[in-house]
């Protein structure tokens, strides 16, 4: 049976973490809304999904996926779910807990870049919070993305198999996410970006390595990936890069 992932039909946002591992790993799966109402997609599939009062754990927010019976809300819930039964979570439990480890931390990174554009409120337009993000995205370029770039840098350099990889000596799906990190990273702030990956060499490789994997750059191609764009987490405002 095909996984069913939901999440926002026209942006990456969270969800686009997920589906990089489903991808990479070749599995079957359905995005629901971005099906056809006709077979029971859209984005009212996706508000029934959430608001169904049967579901007793529903999930706060998309993304969440359904595997027959079981359903999972939460990036780095979903992906240490999926990560051993796709091979992308390492050798056993240890590697597997280094990978959600690994996961939390560029979901932190990820809050903080979506927090430049929308420092006070979410609820409220950019425009109306433009002066705070200007501030925030400042502090962001200068300080946190080097901080989170260099962390996973020296992870790279550590990791006693090779520093192809983030654990061990193979793909696992913390290197798809830094590998989505990255890319959101170089569209939001292009300058800021390109002068962290030049202290971040390794970073850089393994961005480049992950584009290349067969899958990976199959899917990168193909329609199902969805452009970046300023409805996302990842939003090119010129004014807040440097």
């Amino acid at each position: 049976m095909a996984y069913r992932l939901h999440y926002w039909p026209t942006i990456q946002g969270r969800g686009e973490f997920v589906r990089l591992a489903l991808e990479a790993a070749g599995a079957e799966y359905v995005d629901v809304a971005r099906q056809s109402p006709a077979k029971g997609g859209g984005e009212a599939a996706l508000g029934r999904s959430l608001q169904d009062p049967k579901n007793t754990r529903a999930s706060f927010a998309p993304p969440f996926l359904v595997d027959g019976e079981v359903v999972v809300g939460q990036t780095a819930a979903i992906l240490l779910y999926l990560g051993s039964r796709l091979g992308l979570a390492g050798a056993g439990e240890v590697d597997g807990l280094w990978t959600h480890q690994l996961q939390l931390t560029i979901a932190d990174a990820v809050a903080e870049a979506h927090d430049t554009h929308h420092p006070i409120s979410v609820d409220a337009y950019y425009e109306d919070q433009r002066a705070a993000a200007l501030e925030r995205a400042k502090a962001f370029r200068e300080e946190r993305m080097p901080k989170f770039l260099g962390w996973f840098e020296q992870i790279l350099q550590r990791n006693p198999a090779g520093d192809l990889h983030l654990v061990g000596s193979a793909l696992t799906y913390a290197d798809l996410s830094l590998f989505q990190l990255v890319a959101g990273l170089r569209y939001a702030f292009p300058k800021a970006t390109a002068r962290v990956l030049a202290d971040t060499p390794l970073v850089s490789k393994l961005h480049g390595n992950v584009s290349r994997r067969e899958r990976v750059h199959a899917y990168l191609q193909s329609p199902r990936r969805i452009a970046f764009n300023e409805e996302g987490i990842f939003r090119h405002y010129p004014e807040l890069d440097g």
